[in-house]
């Protein structure tokens, strides 16, 4: 990506005097400015050719040369010297001054005209698409107001650090990624979700950089270094995109370099054997040979594809759907099977406490106690419910942590509390004892309602169940109905017991699913479904799903909050909506379209020019419109893909 898209903390350094706003609107459209006056100079000398000397007419022409042909012969020279390998643009390059030697000085400054206008487009495609994406770095505020010792002061942003607390008013944007510890509020997230509904937040939410707050006052304690922020990751994001190829763009390069050679070789060919064969003179010989070398350049073919993938990275960018590869887009509408994990991807990722079952003699607040103690300080969505659960009837915070406990892999966490063992988990903690089941029929009911259990155990005897329920979302159904609709197998992937997932696949529609997942056995699930479906789809949480989101063809992360989301997966959607996906799958089928119709058009415009100039049934300035007008056909085409 060029250099017009910079970090924040070296946004404020010193600026040259190429940073007045005539100086970089110059640089950023220098193509398409050059273009024009090339294009000028050309009518001008078309305009008043009775009227000029004719040295004045061809110094008008060779002005336009100079002006339009400056950027394109730059710019292929350089990739020349560099990959050593002829290119586009020298062709072009050799064509016009051929045509110019033999007198042909208005046709040749027409082809490099229309070939520096198709430029200039291509080059429009790739700022447009850094322009979606540095607006991102100019949503962030230069400055914030942190709070210190009880005293406000304005501080630069790459001043805070992790720990500061910086007040935000209402209307003002957020100036770094935070968690919000005093105030409630409603934030425009759309410059990085493309949802134009505000998200209401309160104590304990996280807010990123760059959203709006639109609500009250805010108090925010720092979570990340501004270089670090979640704005700066999409960025790095899309730039790695952007420079990555797909695979139809590397078959395209690859041709590009190869064909070049056969033209030059089959234009050296066209310039000796007509004479011979057919009788030409050798005037008409050179003409239509650098007709030649003009339409069977494949300046359509190479354009078929970069513009429309840019632009499509653009447009889903700009839609909070962010992509690693242009590949990763192409792929999607070859994807047959698409797996889910269940919490918040399915459901709405914040399961609460329905029902809490007790052994004989338990007393409540001891039990809940001790789940306080084991679980307080997890993340993990469960805990969470369940301390929340437990403070309606005790006081959590005179209740300490745990300080040593053991993870049992797959199962749950086992400590010790006043000498005794406890420990909370799921099934597999207790799978081998011979206890009596006094819980297997209120568990079984409390399956077949779609409820998560979590058992609670001391010296391996069950003393309670907390029964859990995570809502579906509500465009999870209509989702899967859709996927469907697509052709798409949906298959559910989750660590819920047998009857807790029959009942959940039952209720979202989907017909296959693997319960009792570790993250293993989900990596396992995917290698089957790989060699069944071929291409495979994986919607994960980016956290827990790490390594199946890795494991699939395609991965997509769920909410991109995440150093994980961002890194493993393939694809990550900042809000979490399934239909974003379906968005994607059409995206992905348009692009295709689009780069096929490109294709078949360029190449039908090449092959029917060489024909045509074989019979000499067109001049060069026809060659020159028809190659170069299929050329930015193309460009225009790709561009579509920007709405």
């Amino acid at each position: 990506m060029q250099e017009t898209i910079k970090t924040n903390t070296n946004k404020n350094n010193s600026h040259s005097q190429l940073d007045h706003p005539l100086a970089v609107l110059f640089k950023k459209h220098i193509e398409l400015i050059c273009a024009i006056i090339s294009g000028s100079l050309i009518l001008v000398a078309w305009g008043l050719k009775s009227e000029l000397p004719s040295t004045v007419y061809i110094s008008l022409n060779i002005f336009a040369f100079l002006i339009g042909g400056y950027a394109k012969a730059k710019e292929g020279i350089t990739e020349t010297l560099k990959d050593r390998t002829l290119n586009v643009e020298l062709l072009m390059i050799l064509a016009a001054i051929g045509s110019a030697i033999i007198g042909y000085w208005a046709e040749g400054a027409i082809l490099i005209f229309i070939f520096s206008l198709s430029g200039a487009l291509e080059t429009y495609t790739m700022q447009k698409s850094e322009r979606d994406l540095s607006q991102l770095m100019h949503l962030q505020p230069d400055t914030a107001l942190r709070i210190k010792d009880g005293k406000e002061e304005t501080v630069t942003v790459d001043q805070l650090e992790i720990g500061d607390y910086i007040f935000i008013k209402s209307g003002e944007r957020i100036a770094a990624d935070g968690t919000i510890v005093k105030g409630k509020t409603s934030i425009d997230e759309s410059a990085l979700t493309g949802e134009s509904i505000p998200v209401e937040k309160s104590i304990d939410d996280d807010v990123y950089t760059g959203t709006m707050n639109a609500g009250g006052s805010l108090t925010v304690k720092v979570t990340t270094d501004s270089s670090q922020s979640f704005v700066q990751k999409i960025l790095e994001l899309v730039r790695t995109a952007q420079n990555e190829k797909s695979p139809a763009q590397q078959f395209i390069e690859k041709f590009e370099n190869i064909y070049v050679y056969a033209v030059l070789i089959f234009t050296a060919i066209m310039m000796v054997a007509p004479p011979f064969v057919v009788g030409w003179s050798w005037n008409e010989t050179f003409y239509r040979a650098m007709i030649l070398l003009v339409v069977a350049s494949p300046c359509a073919l190479v354009a078929s594809i970069t513009p429309a993938t840019l632009s499509s990275l653009s447009n889903a960018a700009r839609k909070g759907m962010l992509i690693k590869s242009g590949m990763h887009l192409e792929n999607l509408e070859s994807a047959t099977a698409v797996a889910f994990d269940k919490t918040g991807t399915l459901t709405v990722g914040h399961p609460e406490v329905t029902d809490m079952i007790l052994s004989d003699n338990q007393d409540e607040k001891e039990v809940l106690a001790r789940i306080v103690a084991i679980e307080k300080g997890s993340t993990h969505p469960l805990a969470e419910a369940m301390i929340r659960y437990a403070k309606q009837t005790i006081d959590t915070r005179l209740i300490d942590a745990v300080e040593e406990m053991s993870e049992i892999t797959g199962k749950g966490v086992e400590a010790t509390i006043a000498g005794d063992t406890w420990a909370i988990g799921n099934e597999k903690l207790f799978e081998e004892s011979h206890q009596e089941p006094w819980y297997q029929s209120q568990a079984n009911n409390l399956k077949e309602e779609a409820k998560t259990l979590v058992y609670l155990t001391r010296a391996n005897e069950v003393v309670a169940i907390i029964a859990l329920k995570d809502e579906i979302r509500q465009d999870t159904i209509d989702a899967i109905k859709r996927f469907k609709a697509l052709g798409l197998h949906p298959v559910m992937l989750t660590g819920d017991n047998e009857k807790t997932a029959e009942a959940i696949a039952k209720e979202v529609n989907i017909d296959e699913y693997v319960a009792s997942c570790m993250p293993e056995d989900k990596v396992t699930a995917l290698k089957k479904l790989k060699e069944k479906y071929k291409t495979v789809i994986m919607v994960g949480d980016g956290i827990n799903d790490a390594p199946a989101l890795a494991t699939a063809n395609i991965g997509v992360a769920m909410g991109a909050g995440t150093d994980v989301a961002l890194e493993t997966a393939d694809i990550v959607l900042i809000k979490n909506k399934l239909e974003k996906m379906l968005d994607l799958i059409s995206l992905s089928k348009r692009m295709n379209r689009i780069v096929k119709q490109n294709i078949f058009f360029s190449v039908s415009v090449i092959i029917l020019l060489i024909i045509s100039n074989l019979f000499q049934l067109i001049n060069l300035p026809l060659g020159v419109i028809g190659h170069e007008g299929s050329t930015i056909l193309v460009i225009l085409n790709g561009l579509r893909l920007l709405k």
